[in-house]
This record gives C-alpha cells, structure tokens and sequence, in this order.
C-alpha cells in the first residue's frame, strides 16, 4: 500500500482525512514510507497531548534504526539532531540554548524584527501583484535566524533551498542531499567563525565547546543545523498561514485593521486554526502502550499530529471555523511537553510583526487567485504554501 500521508490529496488540505480517521479512532495505524512501515497516526487532541509527554514514545531514532538496515544517506548532524534524543542528552543540549529564545531576548531582537519586515514591505508593489511566501514570510525569518547565528548575507538564499529540499516528501534522495549540504556548510562557518570571532549566537556555542566539556564537535555542528533549520521553518508557515486565513474571513480582516492591537491575541487561535507543523517528528514506543482506546505494540512509529489535534471537535467546537473569540490557549501548534518548540516566542513576535505592518500598510489587501488555485508545499511535517498571491491595491 502506498504512504497515505504523502498523497497529493492529502498535501493539498490534511483536514477531512484528519476527520475521517479521528472519527473511527483518535489513534490509528496507518501505512507510511516507501517500504511500507505500520504506524499509528494521532489525531485526537487529548490523546495528541498525552503522547507528547509519555516517556514510553521515544525520540532516539538512532536506537531505533540501529538494528534495521536502511539505504538513507543523512548526514548524522540532521539525523541525530537535539530533536531526536531523549533525556538527559535532549536536557543537556535544550539548555545551552534556551536562553537565546527567552521572551526577554525576543524582545531585544524587535527592533530589528520591525526594521527587516518595514524594508521587505518597501518592496512590494503599491498597486499590483505579489507573492507574500518569497516576499515576506520567507525572508523575514531567515534573515532572523541568520542574523543570530551570523550567516553571511550572501548565503542565506542558498540556506532556504537546503531547507526546502530537507522537507520534500517522497523523496529521499533530495533530502539525504540537502542534509550533507547544509550540515557541511555549517561546518565550514564554524571553522570560519573560529578564526573571525564575532558576537553571534553561533559563536557563543563555539565558545561552550572549546571551554568546556558540555558539546561535543559533532553536537556543535548538528546543533548549528537545526537552528538554521528550525529557526525559520515553522515560522514561514505560520505567517504564510495566518495571513491565508484571514484573507479568507474579510470580517475578521476588517475587525484587526480597526484594532491592530488584537493581532498579538489572535495568533494562537491562527495557529489552531492551520498549524504550520501538520505532522511532529518522528517518535515510536518503547514498549507496548495504550493510548486513547488503541493498542500500540512495541517498536513501532508513532505519528503525532498537532494540525489534526487542533481540530479535534471535542477541545475546540466548531473547529473548522476560523474564531477570533475563541480561547485558542492549549494548542499544539508548537508542540507540548519538553520538546515544545523552543523558538516559539520568536515565532509568535515574528508573526505578530509581520501582520501588523502588512495590515497597517495594505488596508485594501485581497487575494489574487481562488484558495482552489493555491499549492500547498509537498511534505507532511509542514504545512504550508508553496506561494501566496495576494493583490497590494
């Protein structure tokens, strides 16, 4: 049987199958990859969020792979990244760089935030057509990111490429390419860095490994990947998302126009509404585990869905309906547990930037195709546009 989770279909709107499979069970097995591997999918809410904390799901992919042969080619730094530990290794590494992603070093960062999203937004045409993906709610992100981790200008294109193939379903060649690429140049800047100190966040974990004990050259590098990686991803799709959304309600469009300062308290109903991570990152059991009504046998994939979790009826009703109103608190956008996204408060003050100067700018903002025409990217873990037309009159 082919990977369900990798149908056009399903690429282009997840949500019915979501529905379909949660209403016959919350926990489902499900078909997935090349080769044909049983998993259990997670569609419930309340079962979603007790899977995120059981410490019988693991993340240590590279306990589970170490007795099954594969023909993959990920360079290690993507593939035994922070992500896929558990603790106390995952404990060890989150904590060396918690404190870049603090509110309170968030918002030192606004300023630049504002200025960045004030000079994509010059860009655009005053009357005419453009695209908000490659104009803003791609470039906003990477360039913060980069910044903090001091990627050179030049290279930050080439940066968003390696992500983008790092996430295309399917296929597998592409990606395993893309991880040797990205964990090779990151390489070569931490070499480069070495020798040309400077006050970046990337050169801060140069330091902890060259003073101490704490991370180790491998770790530097896979941990330098993945805030390059993750750094911007999830945010792309956020604000690729949440502007969609509300281009589709114009009545809410009208209602934050009028009050630019609801913005901020309407991001996580944005977020319940279309998560930008459709599918978390791999985990699987331990041993044998009941999870809602469903027995999962031990040694298997367990796929965590927070885009169906925050749909799931019975936590929010109507959930098909986008709610300014609605009290969107406990969604699973960013995940729950201690592996919750780390650079969510970054996120959310990207985010919640790049809305209000679009808004404020653009008043007369509409789409310029029908939300039928629009392509979604190919991969499952993310949810998100492949561009967004949008009119600018």
């Amino acid at each position: 049987m082919s990977d369900p989770l990798s149908c056009p279909e399903f690429l282009q709107n997840p949500y019915p199958f979501y529905d379909e499979l949660r209403a016959a069970a919350p926990v489902t097995p499900v078909t997935t990859g090349s080769a044909g591997r049983p998993s259990y999918l997670v569609t419930g809410y309340a079962e979603a969020k007790a899977a995120f904390t059981d410490p019988r799901l693991s993340k240590d992919t590279a306990r589970f792979f170490a007795d099954r042969p594969s023909n993959r080619n990920l360079h290690p730094a993507v593939a035994h990244n922070m992500l896929a530990t558990d603790p106390p290794q995952h404990t060890r590494l989150r904590r060396l760089v918690t404190k870049a992603f603090t509110t309170a070093a968030v918002d030192r960062l606004r300023p630049f935030i504002e200025h960045t999203a004030d000079q994509l937004l010059d860009d655009l045409p005053k009357a005419g057509e453009a695209d908000l993906v490659t104009a803003l709610a791609i470039p906003l992100p990477v360039t913060v990111i980069c910044q903090m981790l001091g990627v050179p200008e030049n290279d930050r294109a080439q940066v968003r490429t390696w992500s983008n193939d790092l996430f295309a379903a399917g296929q597998p060649q592409r990606i395993d390419a893309a991880s040797h690429a990205a964990a090779d140049y990151m390489a070569g800047l931490i070499a480069a860095k070495r020798h040309a100190p400077d006050d970046s966040l990337l050169h801060d974990l140069i330091t902890v490994h060259d003073e101490g004990e704490q991370l180790s050259e491998d770790e530097l590098i896979s941990l330098a990947v993945l805030l390059l990686i993750a750094g911007h991803e999830t945010t792309t799709n956020f604000i690729g998302n949440a502007i969609l959304g509300l281009l589709q309600h114009p009545e809410l469009l009208d209602r934050l126009r009028a009050n630019p300062g609801r913005i901020s308290s309407m991001l996580g109903e944005l977020l319940r509404y279309d998560s930008p991570v459709g599918i978390a990152t791999f985990r699987y059991s331990t041993q044998a585990l009941t999870l809602g009504e469903t027995e999962i046998p031990a040694g298997v994939p367990v796929l965590i869905s927070p885009g169906a979790a925050n749909r799931d009826p019975a936590q929010y009703p109507g959930p098909d309906h986008l709610d300014a109103d609605r009290d969107a608190r406990g969604h699973l956008a960013f995940g729950h547990g201690i592996h919750r996204c780390l650079g969510a408060p970054l996120a959310l003050a990207e985010a919640e930037i790049a809305l209000r100067a679009l808004l404020t700018r653009f008043p007369e903002l509409r789409l310029a195709v029908s939300s039928e025409e629009l392509r979604w990217r190919h991969t499952r873990l993310m949810r998100g546009l492949e561009s967004l037309p949008v009119l600018t009159l």
